[in-house]
C-alpha cells in the first residue's frame, strides 16, 4: 500500500527486460551448415493450410529445406494439391504407387533427404513433405560434396502434425494441402503503437515526477522563509519519499542485473515464470493503485479521502482512499495473472507494466547528470554484452532467450510491453523490455525536473530536447529491428547515444554543464538570510 513495492522489484524490472523484438523469426541465415549451387536456400518456416475432403481444417508449421525451389509467399499463388502417402514410407526408392503431381508425405530416416527428394521427384511428385521423429523442426542440409538440382520443393513437418496427416490418409480421407512462405511486412502497425506507448510512458512519468519535485521545492521554500533553524534542521531530517541513485548504486546495477539474468537463464521453467508472473503482479498492484490514487487525488470529491489515514499493521498510515482502490487493484492483477494466456491478455499486461514503470519513475530519481552518465553508460554496455557477447560463451543470446521465456512454455516474460502484429501473417507480438523505458526515462525525467526548478519555458529547457532524442533513438531501433529480419536488437545501443549525448551537448553549448553534472538543480538563495547595510561610523 503507502510501502512502494515498485522500488522492491525495480531491479528485477529492469533486468528482466529484453531488446526490441519480435516473436519468431521466420528466416534462418545458417554460416555452418555448407552452401553451394542448387543447395544455398535459407532454412524459412513455411504456412501447411490442409483440407480434409473438401473443408479446411488445420494449418501446420514446417521448415524449408536448403535445397530445392523456393515457395510462393502469398496464399492466393499456393496450388491445393492432394497428399499421398510414400510406399515404402521412407521414400528411399522408388514408391510402388503411381504419382501424378501429389505433394508425398514421407517419413525421415534410411537415406539422406536429397536422395528422398530424388526420388519423389522422379516419381512425378510436386513437392515432399518428410515427417521428423521428434515434435520439433530439424534443418534439411544437403549431405553429399556433389552439386544437387532437385525441382520440387522439399519441407519438414512436426512428428505429430505428419502422424495426424498421415492417419487421416489411412481411413481413406482424402487430404489436400497448399504451400506457402509468407513474408513479413516491412513494417507493422503495432511498432507504431507501442512507439507510442513508450513515449507517452515516460511523458506522463516525466511530468508527474517534475510536478512533484516543484510541489517539494516550494515547500521547502515556504519552511526556509517562516520556520526558525531548529524547525528546520527537524524538517531535513525527514524522509521525502523519493529513492535517488548514486554513482555507486548505478555502477552495482550492471553486477545485480547481469547476475539476475544468468539465474533467470540457468533457472527458466514454467514454474520460475509462474514466480516472475507473482513479483511482476505485486509490482503492477502497487503501481496501479499509486496512479489511481494520485489521478482521484485531482477530483474534489476524493479528495478528502485521499487527505484522511487509518493505521493498519504492517502497513502504518495508509489513506481511505488507498483502501477502496487496492481490492480493484488486485483483482485486475489476479484476473490477468489467470486469464493471461487469453489472445487480449496483453491489454491487462500493458495496463499493470504502464503503472508499474510510471511508479518507479516517480519514486526513483536520477540527482544530477553524473549519475545519469554513470547508469546509462553501464546499461548501454549491459544490453550489448547481454544481447550480442553472451552469443560467444553461451551459444545463445542470454537476453532474446529470457525474454521468449524458452524452457518455460510461456509466451515470454510478464516484464514487457507488448502489442500483437496486426499485418503480419505469421502472427507474434512487437515487444519492448521495461529496462527500455525506465532507464533513460530517469534522464528524460530528470530534464523536465531541472527546467521546472529553473522556470526555463519549454522551447528553451532540455526536456523537450531530451524527449525528442529518446523518441529518435527508439525509432532508429525499430529501423535496425526490421533491416536484421526481426533479430532481436538492444535498444540502449541506439537511445542511449540519442539520449545521453543530447543532453551533454546541449549543456556544453548553453553553459549549464557544471550545474547539471553536480547539484542536478539550480541554486536557490536562503530567503531567511538578508544582507545587512553596515553601520555608518560619525
Amino acid at each position: 500500500m503507502e510501502t512502494n513495492w515498485g522500488v522492491f522489484i525495480v531491479v528485477l524490472v529492469v533486468v528482466s527486460s529484453a531488446g526490441l523484438g519480435l516473436a519468431g523469426d521466420i528466416v534462418h541465415q545458417d554460416d555452418v551448415a555448407p552452401k553451394r549451387p542448387g543447395c544455398a536456400n535459407n532454412f524459412v518456416l513455411v504456412k501447411v493450410p490442409t483440407w480434409i475432403n473438401g473443408i479446411e481444417d488445420n494449418e501446420y508449421v514446417g521448415v524449408g529445406a536448403r535445397f530445392g525451389p523456393t515457395l510462393e509467399s502469398k496464399e492466393k499463388h499456393a496450388n491445393h494439391t492432394r497428399l499421398a502417402l510414400a510406399d515404402p514410407p521412407d521414400c528411399c526408392t522408388k514408391p510402388r504407387n503411381q504419382l501424378t503431381g501429389e505433394v508425398i508425405l514421407v517419413h525421415r530416416g534410411n537415406c539422406s533427404f536429397t536422395k528422398k527428394a530424388n526420388v519423389a521427384e522422379e516419381a512425378g511428385a510436386s513437392a515432399i513433405l518428410i515427417i521428423n521423429n521428434q515434435t520439433e523442426l530439424f534443418k534439411m542440409v544437403c549431405e553429399s560434396d556433389a552439386d544437387v538440382d532437385i525441382k520440387i520443393p522439399a519441407l519438414m513437418l512436426p512428428q505429430d502434425a505428419g502422424s495426424r496427416l498421415e492417419k487421416f490418409i489411412n481411413n481413406n480421407t482424402m487430404v489436400s494441402v497448399a504451400l506457402y512462405s509468407p513474408k513479413r511486412p516491412a513494417v507493422d502497425i503495432a511498432e507504431v503503437f507501442l512507439w507510442l506507448m513508450a513515449v507517452g510512458t515516460i511523458l506522463c512519468a516525466s511530468y508527474w515526477s517534475a510536478c512533484t519535485a516543484r510541489e517539494v521545492a516550494i515547500d521547502q521554500d515556504k519552511l526556509l522563509k517562516d520556520a526558525s533553524e531548529e524547525v528546520l534542521q527537524v524538517g531535513g531530517a525527514g524522509s521525502s519519499g523519493f529513492v535517488d541513485i548514486n554513482t555507486k548504486s548505478a555502477i552495482l546495477f550492471v553486477v545485480v542485473a547481469s547476475c539476475f539474468l544468468v539465474m533467470l537463464y540457468k533457472l527458466m521453467s514454467f514454474w520460475f515464470i509462474e514466480v516472475l508472473v507473482v513479483l511482476f503482479c505485486i509490482g503492477g498492484v502497487e503501481g496501479l493503485q499509486t496512479c489511481l490514487v494520485a489521478l482521484l487525488s485531482c477530483f474534489r470529491c476524493f479528495k478528502g479521502f485521499a487527505e484522511s489515514f487509518i493505521k493498519v499493521p504492517f502497513f502504518g498510515a495508509v489513506s481511505h482512499l488507498t483502501l477502496a482502490v487496492c481490492p480493484f487493484c488486485i483483482t485486475f492483477a489476479v484476473v490477468w495473472a489467470v486469464y493471461r494466456n487469453i489472445s487480449f491478455a496483453w491489454i491487462g499486461q500493458d495496463i499493470l507494466g504502464i503503472a508499474l514503470i510510471i511508479t518507479v519513475l516517480q519514486i526513483v530519481r536520477v540527482p544530477n547528470l553524473k549519475v545519469g552518465t554513470v547508469l546509462l553508460g553501464c546499461a548501454f554496455f549491459y544490453d550489448i554484452f547481454w544481447v550480442f557477447v553472451s552469443k560467444w560463451l553461451f551459444h545463445e543470446s542470454v537476453m532474446i532467450v529470457v525474454a521468449r521465456g524458452d524452457k518455460s512454455g510461456e509466451d515470454g516474460i510478464p516484464m514487457l510491453l507488448k502489442i500483437p502484429r496486426m499485418y503480419d501473417p505469421w502472427g507474434g507480438y512487437s515487444v519492448i523490455g521495461f529496462g527500455d523505458i525506465i532507464l533513460p526515462g530517469l534522464l528524460v525525467a530528470f530534464s523536465l525536473r531541472y527546467d521546472l526548478l529553473t522556470k526555463t519555458p519549454l522551447r528553451a529547457g532540455y526536456f523537450i530536447w531530451a524527449m525528442t532524442a529518446y523518441g529518435l533513438g527508439l525509432l532508429v531501433t525499430y529501423v535496425a529491428l526490421n533491416m536484421m529480419d526481426g533479430h532481436g536488437q538492444p535498444a540502449l545501443l541506439y537511445i542511449v547515444p540519442f539520449t545521453l549525448g543530447t543532453f551533454i551537448t546541449l549543456g556544453k553549448k548553453r553553459g549549464d554543464l557544471k550545474t547539471l553534472w553536480t547539484r542536478g538543480e539550480p541554486e536557490r538563495p536562503c530567503p531567511h538570510v538578508q544582507l545587512q547595510p553596515l553601520e555608518q561610523k560619525d
